[in-house]
C-alpha cells in the first residue's frame, strides 16, 4: 500500500513537471507574442472548461470512440484467427512472415489517398485504416501466445481424445488470452494516434475534425484544449486496457 501511494505521488509529480515545462516553453519561445498567450496553460484550461459545457463536444467524442471500437473489433476479427493459425503452423508462419512484416512497416496514413479514391470519404476509409493499424499487434501477440503454450496441455487433450473445438475453447483460447489483451492494449495506443489524422478525411464529426475546425476559426486556445482532451481520453483508454489485463491475470485459474 505504501509503494502504491508513492507511485501515485511520483506520477502526479511527473504531470506537474510536464505542466511546468509547458508553461516555461510558452514563456520562453512566445515572449513578446500575443498569439503565444493563446497556447498557454491558463488559456487552454479556460477553453477546456468552456468546451466541456458544450453538448456538441460529447457528440464528437462519441463518434471518435465509436470509430475506435469498430476499428478494434475488425482488427480482432482478422488478427486473432490469423494469429491462431500462424502460431499453430510453422510452415504458415514461414510463408506469411515476410509479407506481414512488409505490410506492418507501411504507415497506415500512407494508405489515406488510396482508400479515399477507392472508398470515398466518410467512415468506411477510416474503419479500414484503423483496422489496418490495429491488426498487427493483435496478430503477432496471438501467434506468440500460441507458440508459448505448454505442449503438455495439448498432449493431454490429445490423450483424452478432445475434439478440435474443445481443445481450442478450453486450452488454446484461455492460454493465449493474456497475449491477446497485450495486443489489444498496444493496438489501442496505435489507434488513438492514427484516429486524429484519419478524421481529417472529409468527415463532419470526430475529434480530428474538431481540431481542424478550431484551426480554421483561429480558436487556438480551443485547439490546445482539444489536444489536451485527446491526451486525457487516450490515457483513460490505456488505463482501462491495463485494468482489464490485470483483472484477467489475477483471476483464479
Amino acid at each position: 500500500m505504501k509503494n502504491h501511494g508513492w507511485s501515485w505521488l511520483l506520477g502526479l509529480g511527473g504531470l506537474f513537471l510536464l505542466l511546468g515545462l509547458w508553461w516555461l516553453g510558452v514563456a520562453l519561445f512566445g515572449s513578446g507574442s500575443g498569439l503565444a498567450a493563446l497556447f498557454s496553460p491558463q488559456a487552454t484550461f479556460v477553453s477546456l472548461i468552456e468546451l466541456l459545457g458544450r453538448g456538441e463536444l460529447y457528440e464528437h467524442i462519441r463518434v471518435s470512440l465509436q470509430r475506435i471500437l469498430v476499428g478494434l473489433s475488425l482488427a480482432l476479427l482478422v488478427g486473432v484467427p490469423l494469429g491462431l493459425l500462424i502460431g499453430a503452423s510453422r510452415q504458415l508462419e514461414w510463408a506469411t512472415t515476410p509479407a506481414f512484416q512488409f505490410l506492418r512497416m507501411i504507415s497506415p496514413l500512407s494508405w489515406m489517398p488510396v482508400v479515399v479514391m477507392l472508398m470515398g470519404v466518410g467512415d468506411r476509409p477510416i474503419y479500414f485504416l484503423l483496422a489496418f493499424a490495429a491488426v498487427w499487434p493483435i496478430l503477432l501477440n496471438t501467434a506468440a501466445g500460441v507458440k508459448s503454450l505448454d505442449q503438455r496441455w495439448l498432449q493431454l487433450t490429445r490423450s483424452l481424445s478432445a475434439t478440435r473445438w474443445e481443445t481450442l475453447s478450453r486450452v488454446i483460447l484461455p492460454g493465449v488470452l493474456g497475449h491477446v489483451l497485450t495486443g489489444v492494449r498496444l493496438a489501442i495506443g496505435i489507434l488513438w494516434i492514427v484516429l486524429v489524422p484519419c478524421e481529417m478525411l472529409g468527415v463532419s464529426a470526430g475529434l480530428g475534425y474538431y481540431i481542424l475546425d478550431t484551426r480554421d476559426r483561429l480558436a487556438y486556445s480551443e485547439l490546445m484544449a482539444m489536444v489536451l482532451l485527446i491526451g486525457v481520453l487516450g490515457f483513460c483508454l490505456d488505463a482501462a486496457a491495463r485494468a482489464l489485463y490485470r483483472r484477467w491475470s489475477h483471476a483464479p485459474g
